[in-house]
């Protein structure tokens, strides 16, 4: 095949799809264009191991620059796309160029959600947790002592605050809602990570909501005012109140995109095409369908799978994505592993079970937390995720059992002295777009 593939977006999913694509046979011309001035890269570690400094920006690359010669990708760095013209399958960049295409890759992601201007989001000291540069830039505030203000309380906040702890800054965490991790995990999950970083020394402040930052000399951010007139005094502020799609130039083309009130996204079949077949979407700013809901999937895992469909799509294979869903976190000495959702949408668990760390596979402080769905009528209950807290056992067999629809009974599941592999029962229905 000799159609010109234009990819929008260096990131996981991109590189998930060229590699795709060329391994599916694709032998057409790729052009790659993204924002950043470096080749597609891990972002995970950048407020992990990136952040403490114990992994270098040589091993965040995914692959060396050398690969993209070899593969045939034509690399447009630190460019930006400015316009998608449908009608003459061209999309134009900032800098006036205009790239022809006969498929077009929309691998866009999501950026992050800053203040606005009037509650301080401008100031000098005010930082982001997305790029390589957002790390780059804020690296140097993280001396011993300093004062870090953490706004949100989801997973990037968590993690901000664990690395802060661990270099020896004082950190204060606000929340707005009532609990931590209100909308990714369950409240006996995000009880657990509250006592955890509670333990480590974190003012963890739940239902606080900002009012605004405090600026002082130089208009440099000085600390935060709550809405309920307490003031929190602040060397630096980290915003992590989560991500919005980039999916505004698929708008403005003309392709269906979802209601930013519910999360926005490009709405993509199970085969990645947009409302425009010649134009593909994957990874974060895509919107699925899954378990009769419309969602977006923000993960790694999600990037590279849906990726790669997208990438034998243009192949010209006949290839479709379920997502299989799965996430990482790490916290202190504490690694997270979830599987599956513990909500998708209005569907949510109702029904919790914990258990003490596997006999094997399982470190200090080991912990899974299991989310079911109650059965209607008398019918079992369906294992939604399973969080697991440096207990590997737990994640795999319950990634495995999810994947395959399996559910244990969670009356046998909440008995710490009953094995896992015992556990194992036939497969739920599964769930209803109603449910």
């Amino acid at each position: 095949m000799t159609e010109r593939v234009v990819v929008l977006g260096a990131g996981q999913a991109a590189q998930s799809l060229i590699e795709s694509a060329r391994a599916a046979g694709f032998e057409g011309p790729i052009t790659l264009v993204g924002d950043e001035p470096v080749p597609p890269y891990q972002r995970p570690p950048l407020s992990k191991g990136y952040l403490l400094g114990e992994t270098t920006v040589e091993r965040l690359g995914l692959r060396p620059r050398s690969f993209y010669d070899t593969a045939g990708v034509e690399l447009r760095l630190a460019a930006r796309a400015v316009a998608i013209d449908r009608a003459a399958r061209q999309v134009a960049l900032a800098d006036g160029a205009r790239l022809p295409y006969d498929k077009l890759a929309l691998t866009l992601g999501s950026q992050a959600r800053r203040l606005p201007e009037r509650m301080g989001g401008a100031a000098a000291g005010v930082y982001a947790v997305r790029t390589l540069a957002d790390v780059d830039d804020m690296a140097p505030e993280f001396a011993a002592g300093r004062r870090a203000l953490i706004v949100g309380g989801g997973y990037i906040g968590l993690e901000a605050a664990a690395v802060a702890r661990k270099l020896g800054l004082e950190v204060t965490l606000i929340e707005r809602e009532p609990r931590i991790l209100a909308r990714v995990a369950c409240e006996e999950t995000a009880s657990y990570f509250r006592a955890l970083h509670e333990g480590e020394g974190v003012e963890l402040l739940e239902g606080a909501a900002l009012e605004r930052l405090e600026i002082g000399a130089e208009g440099r951010v000085s600390g935060g005012v709550l809405t309920d007139g307490r003031r929190l005094a602040a060397d630096f502020a980290i915003i992590g109140v989560g991500a919005a799609p980039n999916d505004a130039i698929a708008a403005e083309a003309g392709l269906a995109v979802g209601d930013p009130a519910m999360g926005g996204g490009i709405q993509v079949g199970a085969d990645c095409r947009t409302s425009d077949p010649d134009i593909l979407a994957a990874g974060d700013v895509a919107r699925i369908e899954h378990q009769g809901a419309s969602i977006r999937l923000e993960s790694v895992q999600n990037a590279i799978d849906q990726g790669a469909v997208a990438g034998r799509v243009i192949a010209g294979e006949a290839a479709l994505y379920a997502p299989k869903p799965w996430f990482w976190s790490d916290q202190y000495d504490v690694k997270l592993q979830i599987a599956g959702l513990f909500r998708v949408g209005e569907r949510a668990a109702d029904l919790i079970v914990s258990r003490p760390g596997a006999r094997e596979g399982a470190r200090e402080g080991a912990r899974s937390i299991w989310s079911f769905q109650s059965g209607a009528g008398g019918a079992p209950a369906r294992l939604m995720a399973v969080d697991a807290m440096n207990d590997a056992k737990a994640y795999m067999t319950g990634k495995r059992w999810i994947e395959a629809g399996l559910s244990p009974d969670p009356a046998a599941l909440g008995d710490p002295a009953a094995e896992l592999k015992s556990l194992e029962t036939q497969p739920t229905p599964a769930p209803s777009s109603g449910a």
